[in-house]
């Protein structure tokens, strides 16, 4: 009958002698970042605030709505009624020292009238008082469309300086937000490359954590790693092998040189 044996080449010694440590080390690498706080390394510690020149440009968004003092007051420049804060206060001054002039001068002609009638003998007479009428209703004209030339004159002018007013406080009311604007403007870019670098700077912190964290695993997968490449080069392996049992003529060879070899002991 047939024998069946199996031999076992296990790796060498040395190969479990570092295998056993590698899978107690590997268990507790793997044990501790389960246990790990996550927050220590993805925590919001890591994440850049805002900058001071961010935060002035924000406190600085208010001075968008600096158009509206400057819109009151173009509107206080528009109206049927406007014109009259932008009268001249000494018009009226003007006016009547215009006037008295006027006057004064008009009075000067009378006497020529007189002589006129004297030279033609009406001295005293209706032709002389028509001519008087006629000349004091022409002054008289003279002088009212004298006073609504000055009245339209100071007017005019203040209508003129009303509409002044309103295009240089519409030009302001355009001009103060976007001055503003471009201030905030420049303040917030600014401020983005200032966050920018101290968010790079977190960023190469949070980096480093990472990496003290994950370097005991690193470590041990190195070494799991150098463990494997020596099991490679040393196999274990299983063999079996057959042997059959002697026939009858073997054991009856066997058994004769076993015989023979005795009587020659004793010979």
């Amino acid at each position: 009958m047939a024998e069946v044996s199996t031999v076992v080449q296990q790796p060498p010694e040395f190969i479990e002698a570092a295998a056993k440590p590698y899978l107690t080390q590997l268990q507790q690498v793997t044990g501790g970042l389960k246990e790990a706080d996550l927050s220590q390394i993805y925590g919001p510690q890591y994440v850049a605030g805002l900058g001071a020149l961010t935060q002035q440009a924000i406190g600085q968004a208010g001075g968008l709505g600096a158009y509206a003092p400057y819109l009151q007051a173009a509107q206080a420049a528009t109206g049927p009624t406007a014109y009259q804060a932008y009268m001249s206060p000494y018009q009226q001054d003007v006016i009547g020292s215009t006037l008295q002039e006027y006057d004064i001068q008009a009075q000067k002609g009378l006497p020529t009238l007189a002589a006129q009638a004297i030279g033609a003998g009406a001295f005293g007479g209706g032709r002389e008082g028509v001519q008087r009428a006629e000349y004091q209703s022409a002054s008289d004209r003279n002088r009212a469309a004298l006073q609504a030339q000055l009245l339209q004159q100071g007017f005019g002018q203040a209508q003129q300086l009303a509409a002044q007013q309103y295009g240089q406080q519409m030009q302001l009311a355009q001009q103060a937000p976007a001055l503003a604007g471009q201030q905030i403007s420049a303040l917030t870019t600014l401020g983005g490359l200032q966050q920018a670098q101290a968010q790079a700077g977190l960023s190469a912190q949070q980096q480093l954590a990472q990496q003290q964290l994950m370097q005991p695993l690193q470590a041990t997968q190195a070494l799991g790693s150098g463990i494997t490449s020596l099991i490679a080069g040393y196999p274990g392996s299983t063999q079996t092998q057959i042997q059959p049992s002697p026939t009858p003529l073997q054991t009856a060879l066997g058994a004769g040189a076993t015989l023979a070899g005795v009587y020659r002991a004793f010979s």
